[in-house]
């Protein structure tokens, strides 16, 4: 199977006419590109553009990154949200720092912390050219419409199926351009849950077009049940800082720094519960109890309201502290 040469260039001349101006798209380097991929992970393109010119401005460099202190790599990440991700722009920028060159294709950068499938293609395809293509969102919803393919991209198979008629795409074009134009097309018209046909340039071969089930597509996964769990927070305060310990039975924020108590999953929700938070598919009950003696002052790592905000910018913590 190939893709016409017709339809390649339908697709290449509506992205150069209807493209959007970001400010990623104006670099060519891999870790502007890298940066700008791991920040649009869960993020609308207009929220990341304030959060990615602050981020390069402070850390212009893949050198000043690798250097960085995590605290203020964790404040200019602060509202992002998905904070595992800053944790791996560290850890990878620390190991591409020390192989002194950064990898050129996917398979060398799906060895790197918080390179997955799609970002390991995007950041090969847009930097360095090599001829893969990229599956998200986007790309999942335009391919199921076009080709008229209900299919379970969360399974491993039929994901295969979808990217490798991505990379097929890809084929014999520009991969930098022929990826951001397929990512285009979902982003602006291919939208969901309706697809914007008379918008669209490749709707007279669109299959889910022809037969009228294009905002069938792409298939949806069912959402996880929302879990409900209860969490005691104890407040102990000395000299001006916080007791915090590492979150290690939680499933949310796991391995960060939280503040001490003990969690319980529950049935069903509480009633009356003054302070909730959610987190993805997790609704969290908190009781805040200040605590004022405490035998062992060792047992805990101890920060300011400004560390803790650094190490652990989630609004969870902020709203302990404040209630």
């Amino acid at each position: 199977m190939s893709i016409s040469r017709i339809l390649q260039k339908e697709l290449l001349n509506w992205f150069h006419k209807h493209k959007r101006d970001l400010p990623w798209r104006k670099k060519k380097d891999p870790y502007s590109i890298w940066i700008s991929e791991v920040m649009l992970q869960q993020t609308t393109s207009k929220a990341v553009i304030p959060y990615y010119e602050k981020f390069l401005k402070k850390f212009p460099t893949l050198t000043h990154l690798a250097k960085a202190d995590k605290k203020q790599v964790f404040l200019l990440w602060s509202g992002l949200g998905y904070y595992k991700r800053a944790e791996n722009l560290i850890q990878a920028a620390k190991r591409i720092h020390k192989q002194k060159n950064f990898p050129q294709t996917y398979k060398e950068l799906l060895k790197l912390p918080g390179f997955g499938p799609y970002t390991s293609r995007a950041v090969s395809s847009l930097a360095f050219e090599e001829s893969v293509g990229v599956l998200d969102g986007n790309v999942i919803r335009f391919l199921s419409r076009f080709h008229g393919l209900a299919l379970a991209s969360w399974k491993s198979k039929e994901r295969e199926q979808l990217q490798r008629l991505s990379s097929l795409w890809v084929q014999n074009q520009k991969a930098s351009q022929m990826n951001q134009a397929l990512m285009e097309i979902g982003a602006l018209v291919c939208i969901s849950p309706k697809a914007l046909c008379l918008l669209c340039p490749l709707r007279k071969n669109c299959q889910g077009f022809k037969k009228g089930i294009q905002d069938k597509l792409p298939l949806r996964k069912e959402k996880k049940e929302t879990e409900f769990w209860l969490y005691h927070a104890e407040k102990y305060h000395y000299k001006n800082k916080w007791a915090f310990t590492k979150n290690t039975k939680m499933p949310f924020l796991k391995g960060q720094w939280i503040f001490p108590g003990k969690t319980k999953k529950l049935k069903n929700p509480l009633k009356d519960c003054k302070l909730i938070h959610n987190i993805m598919n997790y609704k969290i009950f908190i009781h805040v109890k200040n605590k004022k003696s405490l035998r062992n002052k060792n047992q805990f790592q101890w920060f300011s309201q400004a560390d803790i905000q650094a190490l652990n910018p989630s609004s969870l913590i902020k709203k302990i502290i404040d209630f």
